[in-house]
């Protein structure tokens, strides 16, 4: 039996409650978000739906002063799990490597500064925590493969879903045979397209999308084809919860910024999933 804590959306806090149940698991696979992000309310109210970066707002100088700062949450939250003394095995999230994008061709940032890679060079000081989005990794009988899905639903039709889509098709058949077997975790920041996970609910959330699925068109198509067991995911924090895509069953782990994670128990030998429990 493997005890899995699945963990995600920290947002710069990682309440006690929750480390002590990571620590206490076999595993922990995490999905990103790690920054707090300062300037949230800033961004959806002058940069959302437009053409306009946050340093076109702020400026600079002010922007940087305030990334540096959310940025260093990010790094005690990664010390913390690195600490922990079980495998820490994770993705990125739509706050942590904005230079992974698997939903639409964006336009390039022409600020060099802002353009660095931040997160592998953070990674790299934690030798306990593995990055895996776009990758497999092998552990106790079970195969994860990862992936992130964007913040939104995605473009079907440009290059950049196309890359990644091959990608995940490419690692689905390197091991159909454990996928057959239904020891594959897909593991994902965003939850699947059009499921009761992806639906928009919170009141504070933009009135244009409010009411709308938000999740990842990409997530939802390989999860129609492949099947895996179990998909892990995250990103819409107020959908706590899991439901099922065919044989696959969706867990959305709930923000760990608001006290909550799952934790899975799977049988490897028996390839059955034991016990979901949510803890909010």
């Amino acid at each position: 039996m493997v005890k899995i804590c699945a963990i995600g959306d920290f947002h710069g806090k990682f309440p006690a409650k929750l480390k002590k149940l990571a620590k206490n698991s076999d595993l922990v696979i995490s999905l990103g978000d790690y920054p707090a992000w300062s300037l949230k309310k800033t961004f959806f109210k002058y940069c959302y739906k437009t053409d306009k970066d946050l340093w076109d707002i702020l400026g600079k100088e002010k922007y940087k002063k305030v990334f540096t700062k959310d940025w260093k949450t990010a790094e005690d939250i990664l010390g913390k799990l690195d600490s922990l003394g079980v495998p820490i095995f994770s993705i990125v999230g739509n706050y942590d490597y904005h230079k992974v994008n698997d939903s639409s061709d964006e336009k390039k940032i022409n600020w060099k500064w802002i353009a660095q890679d931040f997160f592998p060079k953070t990674i790299k000081k934690y030798s306990h925590i593995r990055r895996f989005d776009y990758r497999a990794i092998k552990i106790d009988g079970i195969v994860l493969i990862g992936a992130y899905g964007g913040s939104f639903p995605g473009r079907i039709k440009s290059k950049a879903y196309r890359k990644y889509r091959k990608k995940l098709e490419t690692l689905f058949k390197e091991y159909a045979k454990e996928n057959s077997e239904r020891r594959v975790i897909f593991v994902t920041h965003n939850v699947p397209y059009n499921c009761k996970l992806d639906k928009i609910r919170d009141k504070n959330a933009p009135t244009i999308v409010q009411g709308k699925h938000y999740g990842s068109k990409l997530i939802r198509r390989i999860i129609n084809k492949y099947q895996p067991v179990i998909c892990v995911c995250g990103h819409i924090h107020e959908n706590q919860g899991r439901c099922k895509i065919g044989k696959t069953l969706v867990i959305n782990t709930g923000a760990a910024l608001d006290g909550k994670c799952a934790i899975i128990e799977f049988d490897e030998k028996k390839r059955k999933i034991k016990n979901v429990k949510f803890v909010k």
